[in-house]
């Protein structure tokens, strides 16, 4: 087998294949900006999901922080908006900061048990949050709309003036919007993962005692991971409520909805930046894909849960770390990406000794005195 193509970070070729990804990416953007409508809006649930499904993979895949109920997030964020915009008559896009906050804070707080308790006891925990947020919803009615929902006004929801887009092009500037959105996540994960934190993270992840033993603040890296993924998956959910403009505690933001993010997760590949992406395609498109195979006697619900089961018994035992795993694994075959080089100084020589003896009284000097042995 021949041996695979060496690639230093930092150098002119990686740069050039970075920028030759970008390039890539931004026509390929272009292209599915010019589709139909519908297609447009699919890829834009597509961007939205992936932003939640990173928001998981902070928690789950690089701090093993197992968390069952992110559909939580994703509906405070959803609700934040629509009750800002419907309520109050903010602008949707105002909106943003308040709701990611909001999630940052309740998603501290959640992890706060972390500290004590993690594995399925964490997953109990947040199991519950899930299940208690339609509730809350429900409570809430005069401010939520209760179980009749909550519909925001498409006029309000028109794109602002600056972004170049007119109010009959509402698909167009969500999909620029949440793609552009999608990005800033991805970058804001690569850059964490690769710094000091990440590092902090992916050990706490690995072995808790052992990393608590090296100097990581175990409790700050838990609670932190979990309001930040808090705040992604709160984007997300922002995004959402300015896509559906509907919005429904038993129609969005159930424990069904907790279960696409982590399937998606598994399917992409946990821990690594372009899983959640990957995962959002399979979360969006399976069951628009599986609708045409549909038999008259089978619902759609139930043959879109029979073939995520297929889909991940399969990628389990063909591709345990995800599709995006299992092609990073396929790749490095091929292209082996190593760190760049750190150039160390380089440290002096010792100085040698060659100073010329002291003489000594009586005309003898100090190498006479050692080469006798005269200390």
């Amino acid at each position: 087998m021949p041996a695979p193509f060496v690639l230093t970070r930092g150098t002119w070729p990686h740069r050039l294949l970075l920028l030759a990804i970008a390039a890539l990416a931004a026509l390929a953007l272009l292209w599915a900006s010019g589709l139909a409508q519908f297609r447009v809006s699919q890829l834009t649930s597509v961007f939205i999901y992936a932003i939640a499904i990173s928001g998981l993979n902070l928690a789950t895949g690089y701090t093993g922080l197992l968390s069952i109920g992110h559909s939580a997030f994703f509906g405070l964020g959803a609700y934040t908006t629509g009750v800002l915009v419907m309520r109050y008559n903010w602008d949707p896009l105002a909106t943003i900061a308040p709701a990611v906050a909001l999630c940052f804070a309740v998603g501290f707080v959640i992890g706060l048990p972390a500290l004590r308790i993690r594995g399925l006891y964490l997953a109990l925990v947040t199991l519950a949050v899930g299940v208690a947020f339609p509730e809350l919803v429900r409570r809430f009615s005069a401010l939520t709309g209760g179980a009749r929902g909550l519909v925001i006004r498409r006029r309000l929801l028109n794109p602002p003036a600056w972004s170049g887009f007119g109010p009959g092009e509402r698909t167009q500037w969500l999909f620029w919007l949440s793609a552009v959105a999608l990005g800033a996540v991805l970058l804001l994960m690569h850059l964490l993962v690769r710094s000091r934190a990440g590092l902090a993270m992916i050990a706490t992840r690995d072995n808790e005692i052992a990393a608590a033993a090296s100097g990581v603040r175990v409790a700050t890296v838990k609670t932190s991971v979990f309001g930040l993924s808090g705040a992604v998956t709160g984007l997300a959910g922002c995004l959402f409520a300015m896509y559906l403009a509907a919005l429904s505690p038993d129609g969005s933001f159930t424990l069904l909805k907790s279960i696409e993010f982590i399937t998606g997760l598994v399917i992409g590949g946990a821990a690594t930046r372009l899983g959640p992406v990957v995962g959002a395609f399979a979360v969006v498109y399976i069951p628009y894909l599986t609708a045409s195979l549909n038999p008259s006697n089978v619902s759609q619900g139930q043959l879109s849960g029979v073939l995520f089961g297929v889909v991940l018994i399969l990628i389990i035992f063909l591709m345990p770390d995800g599709v995006v795993g299992g092609l990073s694994r396929l790749s490095g075959r091929l292209v082996q990406l190593r760190p760049a080089r750190v150039n160390t100084p380089t440290p002096p020589a010792p100085e040698e000794n060659n100073h010329e003896a002291s003489p000594l009284p009586g005309g003898r000097d100090d190498r006479d005195l050692t080469a006798r042995g005269v200390q």
